[in-house]
């Protein structure tokens, strides 16, 4: 597949450790179509690069990932048809590139700042590993748009109540609460989020990556067999039915959005389900 911004998405090595980058600050990194099939792209390349023990996924500027793309700038060709079945095939790039730190067969670490939200958030829980600088806000907010998932992850990162919670209100946590919860497992000032990363994913790298790859596959299989996997993919099934509805919010969104402009419509509905 040819990409018409492959810089998007950066593959780099340094020493032992590989760098998937987010390359899209001026969008918060916020995913487009493109960008799911780059980052499938990059983590098999990190796969087959041999002098790569671990990764690291980060993102450039302000904030790790705003979730995907929601304006106006994504090429037509790549709008879902709104029918369930047109759904369901749009949002398999959704989960197969949310779920690439998963599926790769290194350790991954999430280097997460500012925003990791939406698929950001998504994204980010898939990754074997996490470390928060203090700035970072975590959330699925997808609700607020009358659509949710399709990744259900944070069950199995933080348990039902919590997660349930979060995915029902769609209310954003800052990172000292992510601690808590679980969903990090540090938090570091921001800036010394990238050093504190490069000494994490440098000690990482010391470990032979035959017994690193051995450790990885045995705890996914383990999850796998309490079926993690059998539970992703019913969240892409039942959901996408969900994405081919028209909600009388979504309609008021949509055309306050058209209206006014994105903003309008996106403070619009930060007052609606803001606590009262």
């Amino acid at each position: 597949m040819r990409f018409k911004h492959p810089d998007h998405i950066l593959y780099e090595r340094v020493g032992n450790v590989a760098h998937i980058v987010l390359n899209r600050p001026e969008k918060l990194n916020a995913i487009t179509e493109e960008m799911k099939f780059l980052l499938v792209e990059r983590f098999r390349q990190a796969d087959r690069d041999p002098e790569a023990h671990c990764i690291v996924l980060r993102g450039e500027g302000r904030s790790f990932c705003a979730g995907h793309d929601i304006g106006n700038d994504q090429d037509e060709e790549d709008e879902a048809e709104p029918t369930a079945l047109g759904w369901h095939n749009h949002l398999d790039g959704t989960v197969k590139s949310e779920t690439a730190p998963w599926e790769a067969r290194k350790p991954v670490i999430a280097q997460v700042q500012g925003h990791a939200v939406g698929g950001g958030c998504q994204l980010a829980m898939c990754c074997d590993l996490v470390i928060a600088a203090d700035n970072a806000k975590f959330g699925e907010p997808e609700i607020r748009f009358s659509t949710a998932g399709p990744v259900f992850v944070l069950p199995w990162i933080i348990g039902q109540r919590r997660a349930r919670e979060m995915v029902y209100f769609g209310d954003i946590v800052d990172a000292a609460t992510a601690l808590d919860y679980g969903m990090v497992n540090r938090v570091v000032a921001a800036e010394r989020l990238a050093e504190e990363v490069r000494k994490y994913s440098e000690r990482l790298a010391l470990y032979s990556p035959e017994s690193l790859v051995a450790a990885k596959r045995a705890l996914n299989r383990g999850m796998e067999a309490d079926g993690f996997r059998n539970a992703i993919n019913a969240g892409h099934d039942v959901i996408s039915s969900l994405y081919a509805t028209e909600t009388a919010l979504s309609r008021e969104f949509y055309a306050i959005s058209e209206r006014d402009g994105l903003k309008a419509a996106l403070a619009w509905r930060k007052d609606r389900f803001a606590p009262k």
